[in-house]
């Protein structure tokens, strides 16, 4: 059998996509009403199987199969002999009764090296989280209201246990309780809450679906500076945050600046620049990992007075969990004051408690 041939979608089928909002909308905000989801951290994937083939695409269309093998192993058990299913791969770390989605792990699951793949396979093992059913046997739902794939994908995964490393996510019509799930779920790592059409089809690539995130705010001190990639002013700010033992750690960075602003930067910091004895600038690096081995990580150092105020949606570890939003300068604001504790941080909730839900 040709691979996939008994698929009856044209391929390669990209996933719906979201649109930010601010709040969580009101269930009958749009015609047939919404439904709602735990946003789930990890890599978006569609997965494909006809037969014994299967293909587990990236958001972008690439294959993942060669970085989960374990992934493949469980979806050919699990699933039906001939479906396609839109979700997310994710990762689990922490003891029982206190696990989370680790992203970091799931990040480093991407490795060139065959060998390294088959270690992490088993020391950190990915799973599969099913939200929507495209396709099954030789129908194709895509034209089918999200409450008819719904059906159909809980009735098709409906001999899955909890131990299984492929799971259905949760999902509610009940907007007050998409909102409990917003604050409780953070703590397991989850980052916010998807709003559906009910009576909506499948629209892949397009922006039918709604998203809320987390979204906070922190001081930060500003502790250099990356030269942008044309040459011309600051490419992003490198932020740092007081440990309780006195040591500033890199928390991430700010990198969305106009070109105008890029070079008034270099201007406004010229002051604070770390210099040698000759007045030189001095230029360090900061630490290298797989993804930057062959990119420029060095950096401009500056002196640690300068605090911003920054937007960020979570915390990952010790780090912002993604690039930050510039808010405003704190003249106010004394740079030893940029401690951790004054970080919200998510109230810690168990992910097998949010994969139980589903």
């Amino acid at each position: 059998m040709p691979p996939l041939a008994e698929l009856p979608l044209e391929l390669p089928i990209a996933p719906m996509l979201a649109k930010a909002v601010t709040t969580i909308p009101a269930a009958d905000s749009v015609p047939g009403g919404l439904a709602y989801e735990p946003k789930w951290d990890g890599f978006r994937a569609i997965v494909l199987r006809g037969g014994d083939d299967i293909e587990l695409c990236s958001r972008g269309g690439k294959s993942l199969n060669r970085y989960f093998p374990e992934v493949i192993q469980a979806l050919a058990r699990l699933l039906p002999p001939v479906c396609a299913l839109d979700g997310e791969i994710v990762v689990r770390s922490g003891p029982p009764g206190a696990q989370r989605l680790d992203w970091d792990a799931l990040s480093q699951r991407i490795h060139p090296a065959d060998s390294r793949v088959q270690l992490l396979a088993q020391q950190t093992p990915a799973e599969f989280i099913a939200f929507d059913l495209l396709a099954i046997g030789g129908e194709d739902l895509t034209g089918a209201p999200l409450q008819v794939r719904r059906q159909r994908l809980e009735l098709a995964l409906a001999h899955l246990r909890l131990e299984d490393p492929v799971h259905v996510s949760a999902l509610t019509q009940d907007a007050e309780l998409a909102g409990q799930w917003f604050d409780r779920f953070e703590g397991a790592g989850l980052d916010g809450v998807i709003a559906k059409p009910w009576a909506g089809p499948y629209t892949p690539g397009k922006r039918t679906l709604l998203k809320i995130k987390h979204r906070r705010t922190a001081d930060a001190v500003v502790t250099g500076y990356r030269v942008h990639t044309s040459g011309q002013g600051v490419g992003s700010l490198l932020l740092g945050v007081y440990a309780d033992n006195g040591h500033l750690m890199n928390v991430g960075g700010i990198a969305a600046f106009t070109q105008v602003r890029r070079r008034e930067l270099i201007e406004e910091l010229a002051p604070l620049v770390v210099r040698d004895e000759a007045g030189q600038a001095l230029h360090a690096e900061t630490d290298r990992s797989r993804f930057s081995a062959n990119k420029d990580v060095s950096y401009v150092p500056l002196r640690p007075e300068r605090v911003v105020e920054v937007a960020f949606d979570q915390l990952e570890g010790y780090r912002f969990r993604h690039a930050v939003t510039f808010l405003r300068w704190r003249p106010d604001k004394d740079p030893t004051e940029c401690r951790y504790d004054q970080i919200d941080r998510a109230t810690a909730y168990d992910l097998a408690k949010v994969l139980h839900t589903g």
